[in-house]
């Protein structure tokens, strides 16, 4: 499909983007006479008067289907939460559920401007159907734990085995990964495997890492050494893996990040939300890992949304609090980390509005409140946009959203009401509001 928008503000100037199949073709200032793009030339054709385009937004980090579980255990301790809530709700997740778990997310996410997420959760069959439906794009791992059982560990070896190879079957924009949970839930053996099998099919990884003190601890009592120092010790880390969190790092521990090339999610809300504490994000810049660093919300059951325009903010915010300067994370460095930095991470030809670029593009509605006036826009988007000023979604060449509706998205949120209720009312609690 080929796509024209006219006279949308790129870079603070009115410009015309075409779009060919899934690239941006073209780009050429409105009214310019000089190799101008002609209406007829394009299938679609999208007014872009006081709209402005900006690269669609990556979500580094993920449990998508958790979508259902939002608002359903707030304001607990880590662990009770993890052991009384969530884990037995999960053991009675069906592949039914994961299904229209992930279409919510997928809906919100696109709702909000996101085009790409980095989910790791259970069903991944279903979680991928999900995907290709949505038109999203997604690196998807299915979560591996063994528990440091031996039976479980050739289990999971077998189904990420045969995951990967039916992934080879999905479309472009699904792209699998491996998903090691974390050190304290999964043997150094399976890990040793991840590793291997990681580097015969160059294979991004993506695991929890230092999320909290109490994995740091456990890690130092089983093996010796901090997390960041074992999985270096075992040579998983690469520049194919993501690590998630990394809150709590020792200085060494940075440096060796920094030698592998490791990349780094931050989910400031969550971490906040849980008490577990924040990423060293200036420390982790001072040595020399900006470009490794990008944005997620985890899942929804500890943010509780999947708008990066409110993550953007926070992670901002929440820096300048702590280290006392106003200068930290500003807003061009934010956005950044969800754009062109989680591109460069996650592998993908995206993350800037530019010719022969993914066509991933998001249209901001400039007549929102929001955003007047437009002194400067990206610092608009970081402190005072949120999901609702996107008006059009556009991903891999197709719009999925346009005037802000998707199409079936009454369909989807009442299908995931159904089945939320259902798994709430499985697990004794039936409360509905």
């Amino acid at each position: 499909m080929s796509v024209l928008i006219k006279d949308v503000l790129v870079d603070g100037k009115e410009k015309d983007i075409y779009i060919e199949s899934n690239k941006i073709a073209a780009i050429r200032e409105a009214g310019s006479s000089k190799g101008k793009i002609r209406e007829g030339e394009a299938e679609v054709v999208i007014d872009g008067k006081r709209k402005a385009a900006i690269p669609g937004i990556f979500n580094g980090h993920t449990h998508a289907a958790m979508t259902l579980l939002r608002g359903y255990a707030d304001d607990m301790p880590l662990h009770d939460w993890l052991t009384t809530k969530i884990w037995p709700l999960e053991a009675r997740l069906t592949d039914e559920a994961v299904y229209w778990g992930t279409k919510l997310a997928a809906l919100e996410m696109i709702k909000s401007g996101t085009t790409f997420f980095n989910d790791m959760y259970w069903y991944w069959e279903s979680s991928a159907r999900a995907v290709e439906e949505s038109g999203i794009r997604a690196v998807l791992s299915a979560v591996f734990i063994d528990g440091f059982d031996e039976e479980k560990a050739k289990e999971q070896i077998i189904k990420n085995k045969v995951l990967y190879e039916k992934s080879k079957n999905l479309s472009k924009r699904i792209i699998f990964a491996l998903g090691p949970h974390a050190v304290y839930t999964v043997s150094k053996e399976s890990l040793c495997w991840v590793k291997e099998f990681s580097e015969r099919h160059d294979l991004l990884v993506h695991i929890h890492v230092s999320e909290t003190k109490e994995e740091v601890e456990e890690c130092k009592k089983r093996y010796g050494m901090r997390p960041v120092e074992f999985l270096a010790e075992i040579n998983l880390l690469s520049s194919r893996t993501i690590a998630c969190h990394c809150v709590h790092l020792s200085r060494k521990e940075m440096e060796l990040l920094k030698q592998h090339d490791v990349k780094i999610v931050h989910n400031p809300t969550s971490n906040m939300k849980l008490a577990i504490g924040q990423m060293p994000y200036e420390e982790l810049k001072k040595t020399g890992l900006y470009s490794n660093i990008a944005l997620g919300t985890d899942g929804c059951a500890s943010n509780n949304n999947m708008d990066m325009f409110e993550e953007l903010k926070i992670a901002s915010l929440v820096h300048k609090a702590f280290s006392g300067d106003p200068t930290s994370i500003p807003a061009a460095e934010a956005f950044a980390l969800a754009t062109r930095n989680a591109a460069k991470i996650f592998r993908l030809n995206s993350g800037i509005i530019a010719e022969g670029k993914l066509a991933d593009i998001a249209l901001l509605d400039l007549r929102k409140v929001e955003l007047v006036p437009n002194h400067d826009l990206t610092s608009n988007i970081v402190y005072s946009a949120n999901g609702s000023c996107v008006d059009t979604v556009i991903c891999d060449g197709a719009i999925l959203m346009t005037g802000q509706k998707v199409k079936g998205e009454e369909e989807i949120k009442e299908k995931a009401r159904e089945v939320a209720y259902e798994l709430m009312s499985m697990s004794g609690n039936n409360k509905k509001e």
